[in-house]
């Protein structure tokens, strides 16, 4: 059987003119990077951007098991199965991690059949996106501590530096460092932190940003430490905002590759959803929406995290509207979620499925909370069964849920027709009255409590009393009506990983809390989420190389 990297490096690709061609995009709106890889251009998103929109899919999923389980794939057969059925269509999708491609979860390209490409640029460096942004926050790190050696004129207290420096890559023993060592010209002696990049403040800012002057405000916004008096300095207040906007000047612009099957796929952005917000930038999904009467896109992890997310933060701001969801499902996590370890999630099992299948019934429930009809699709594995597939699909439709069985992985979009067919006939039939789940005017403990409640099904909340006084702070400052962004494990409904299924009877502890005053939300950490990922005892990086022709292989 060919891997993943084996099928895209053997994939034909069209020049990604012929692909921009589809939507209507002319050779000089692009900004070409190869022959395979472009920019979308200002002129071009100025162009379009009074056209009617498209219809928005969001592509979501139930908790899954450690190596994911195909939403990306999903999305990308989905959007060739519009195209199989002449629909034009086109895929607004996040940009990989460099941290998860050699960590243990690989890259975010797809999978089999169901992928964009070229796969090795876009999970290596892609156009650069990535490394801009963790430019930009380094800049602004550098930028506070040379202020702080060069006479602290703001009076910065360096006890309360909150800026966080960030590296796209797993790596642990950067979460908790002592920066300044050595003489006295080499700084102030302070505790310092690293978060993955995609963590990064500066990711979700660029993410949620509307066009440059928008940009410069968020980042002039954004809040790197508090003074002695307690008060707040920003990036403004330390000059930084140009030289960080001058970085992100290129990285602001959405790209555009393909599909397998030539379907155009706009990429940008990717800010992780257990520790962010999780969706790609809006000026993707925005201009996607322009061009195209079709648009999918994705939001990470499962729904309880990508999904309330995309409705309660990226929608809210953005005032967008999805006109539905598809709920990716594997027999696989299911059976995890049954108790199933992972070395034996490959034979039948019903009990083991009809006890974790209570996981994708709370994510339906959850889903409908939002007013916006779902389709539940399972992504079909060749060790599923016949008996568990029929389970699954009889379970959907007890619950008045639409229901379709997904093969893009081993069929592409000709595998993803009868799901594509049966979100054609939702959008028909079905209107979306989406509506987020919580009102700007509620405190923020009442925000957090509302998720922790609806969508995770606690029995309540409770906080450290560091997260209290700082949730005290926040709303003091004046920003009590943001959204919150829940930092939470992606393999529980609840804060503890261990707890799959669907958990009953259990608190959500908040331990540390703090405001993204750029990018618009109150980011509210729970259990032992880790804003710095680590490596695991075997990691992805052992199995990747490069031929003396160049060619990669082990990446996937």
């Amino acid at each position: 059987m060919k891997t993943d990297i084996q099928i895209a490096q053997e994939a034909e690709m069209i020049h990604i003119k012929d692909v921009a061609a589809q939507l209507g995009i002319e050779e000089d709106e692009l900004e070409l990077y190869g022959k395979y890889k472009a920019k979308l251009s200002n002129e071009l998103m100025e162009r379009v951007k009074d056209e009617k929109d498209g219809k928005l899919i969001l592509v979501t999923a139930i908790n899954p098991t450690p190596a994911g389980e195909g939403k990306t794939t999903t999305s990308v057969g989905l959007g060739q199965a519009f195209g199989k059925l002449g629909k034009k269509a086109v895929l607004a999708l996040r940009e990989p991690s460099l941290g998860p491609c050699f960590g243990i979860k690989g890259g975010a390209a797809g999978g089999g059949y169901a992928q964009v490409v070229p796969m090795e640029d876009l999970n290596l460096h892609f156009t650069g996106d990535f490394h801009a942004i963790t430019s930009a926050n380094n800049l602004l790190a550098a930028l506070l501590d040379n202020h702080i050696q060069q006479g602290n004129v703001l009076g910065i207290d360096p006890r309360q530096v909150i800026w966080k420096r960030c590296l796209d890559m797993n790596d642990r023993v950067l979460r908790n460092i002592v920066v300044g060592l050595g003489n006295k010209m080499d700084g102030m002696v302070r505790e310092d932190h690293f978060v993955i990049t995609v963590a990064s403040e500066i990711m979700a800012v660029l993410c949620l940003a509307e066009d440059m002057a928008d940009l410069k405000k968020r980042l002039g916004r954004m809040i790197v430490a508090y003074n002695f008096e307690g008060k707040p300095v920003t990036a403004d207040d330390l000059q930084a905002t140009g030289a960080m906007a001058a970085l992100l000047k290129d990285a602001m612009k959405p790209n555009l590759i393909q599909t397998l099957e030539h379907t155009p796929a706009i990429v940008h952005g990717g800010p992780f959803a257990n520790i962010a917000h999780g969706c790609n930038s809006v000026r993707a999904t925005k201009t996607a929406l322009k061009l195209a009467d079709y648009v999918v896109t994705e939001a990470g992890f499962g729904a309880d995290l990508g999904a309330e997310k995309f409705m309660d933060i990226k929608c809210r701001m953005a005032g967008l509207k999805p006109d539905a969801v598809v709920l990716v499902a594997t027999i696989r996590a299911l059976k995890y979620n049954g108790g199933v370890p992972k070395s034996e999630l490959s034979s039948e099992n019903l009990a083991a499925l009809e006890k974790g299948i209570v996981n994708l019934e709370k994510h339906i429930e959850n889903l409908q909370k939002y007013q916006v009809p779902v389709v539940v699709t399972l992504n079909s594995f060749l060790t599923d069964s016949k008996a568990e597939t029929e389970y699954v699909e009889q379970f959907c439709k007890e619950r008045g849920c639409e229901f379709a069985l997904s093969e893009v992985w081993e069929k592409g979009g000709e595998g993803g027709v009868a799901l594509a067919q049966k979100v054609l006939e939702t959008l028909e039939t079905k209107d979306s009255r989406f509506a987020p789940l919580y009102e700007d005017s509620l405190s923020l403990t009442e925000k957090i409590e509302t998720v922790a409640k609806e969508i995770y099904g606690a029995d309540g909340v409770t906080y450290g009393p560091a997260a209290m006084k700082e949730l005290k702070r926040i709303e003091e400052l004046g920003m009590g009506s943001f959204p919150v962004c829940m930092a939470k494990t992606q393999y529980s409904l609840s804060d503890d990983q261990t707890k799959l299924g669907r958990p009953l009877g259990f608190t959500v502890n908040v331990r540390e809390v703090y405001v993204s005053a750029g990018a618009g939300f109150v980011v509210a950490i729970t259990g032992a989420i880790m804003t710095m990922p680590g490596l695991g005892k075997t990691p992805a990086a052992y199995q990747i190389d490069v031929d003396d022709d160049g060619v990669i292989t082990g990446l996937f």
